[in-house]
């Protein structure tokens, strides 16, 4: 029997950003079942014209609904009573008004929900891939490990589906009103996230309870993070790209079969498997975020005064990879904290800056200096009054 998943559009105040959205829902496929859209906006007093949009946009696969708030629910209200449809459909699919969708996207919800229903590792469905990992802003991919699919202890907002079975497992938690402003477990970052996030409570019930998000390899959703409520410039810095094509069947791992399964740090936790040691023995800092170590053995890239067990390059990429191939070097460090010992080794940030980008081409460079630096120089002239905005 074909699952039936409505698609589920979050929206507020962004016109141009819903009709983009709408249009890309327009050109995705759909299997020959009927595919129930939902356009969910939030109340605001001047946002007749989003009701308009969503009015006049003609939907040809299946029954349109249009959800109308009748009171400012904020994001994290709204977010969560569109995921609570998942309870009465069986699963939902979910996007906020300023991303867009591969042609696949459905296709690959469906197959990953289906693949997912009895793992119950997995706490959610991400279409979006992240390149970014948003802790360091360093570039991030996952380590190619043969499937379609990685793991995340993530959850997504860019483009996300739960089954009945995910959400409830989610809200059970969540119900229980959770203070995780001191769960040092869940990235300092992520919990500075404003009161209005529901993602930072997501991310911190997978991480308590040893959960995944499921991601593809290749993207089928991306963010083109338009100005509104939440995001004060348009920026391109999260724009991924996006599965082109229809024709593709899915292969899935399972967590316990992959080589691509990673914490809330970015960190690939089969690394301490392909090091020899339990899981609790070793941290894996390989990105240099995490700030409180409290095992014995650390992989980092930090310089630090302990004993050095064995070192690798900062060669292949993604980073883990240089770990997996034990590529040798002395850039990554294998620890034992135990063991005072003066670490003799530099840091090349020449090297480590070009590790990160393709290439920086000198022009450019010169032209981001100078933006940021008359940037500054009007600060401070404003600061005595001598430049006027």
């Amino acid at each position: 029997m074909k699952r039936r998943t409505p698609v589920v559009v979050v929206a507020y105040n962004r016109e141009r950003s819903l009709k983009r959205l709408l249009k890309s829902l327009e050109r995705a496929d759909y299997p020959n079942v009927g595919v129930e859209l939902l356009i969910s906006i939030d109340y605001a007093t001047n946002n007749q014209h989003i009701l308009k949009i969503a009015e006049d946009f003609s939907w040809r696969q299946g029954k349109k609904t249009i959800l109308y708030q009748k009171e400012n629910l904020g994001l994290r209200q709204h977010i969560i009573k569109c995921g609570n449809l998942s309870l009465s459909y069986g699963s939902v699919i979910v996007l906020e008004d300023d991303l867009f969708v591969s042609p696949n996207f459905y296709n690959y919800a469906i197959s990953a929900l289906e693949f997912s229903e009895n793992l119950p590792e997995v706490g959610g469905i991400s279409l979006y891939n992240h390149k970014l990992n948003v802790h360091t802003r360093d570039n991030f991919s996952s380590f190619d490990d043969g499937y379609d699919n990685w793991y995340f202890q993530f959850a997504s907002s860019w483009g996300q589906a739960w089954s009945k079975n995910q959400w409830e497992g989610f809200m059970k938690w969540y119900s229980e009103k959770p203070n995780i402003d001191n769960t040092e477990k869940v990235p300092a970052y992520v919990r500075s996230w404003s009161e209005k996030s529901w993602l930072k409570y997501n991310i911190a019930y997978l991480v308590e309870n040893q959960k995944y998000f499921l991601y593809p390899k290749i993207s089928l959703s991306t963010n083109f993070s338009d100005a509104g409520t939440h995001v004060g410039n348009d920026s391109t810095i999260y724009q991924v790209p996006l599965l082109g094509t229809t024709k593709k069947v899915y292969s899935f791992s399972k967590p316990e079969d992959s080589y691509s399964v990673y914490d809330v740090f970015y960190e690939n936790k089969q690394l301490h498997n392909i090091l020899g040691f339990q899981n609790h023995e070793i941290t894996i800092d390989l990105h240099g975020y995490q700030h409180k170590i409290t095992t014995r053995y650390l992989l980092s890239s930090k310089i630090l005064d302990h004993h050095i067990i064995r070192s690798f390059a900062k060669s292949l990429k993604p980073i883990d990879a240089n770990i997996i191939y034990g590529i040798d070097g002395n850039e990554l460090w294998l620890y034992d904290t135990r063991k005072p010992t003066k670490n003799r080794f530099k840091m090349d940030t020449i090297r480590a800056i070009v590790y990160n980008h393709k290439h920086i081409n000198p022009k450019d460079g010169f032209r981001i200096y100078l933006h940021f630096w008359n940037k500054r120089m009007k600060k401070v002239f404003s600061f005595f009054g001598l430049y006027k905005t």
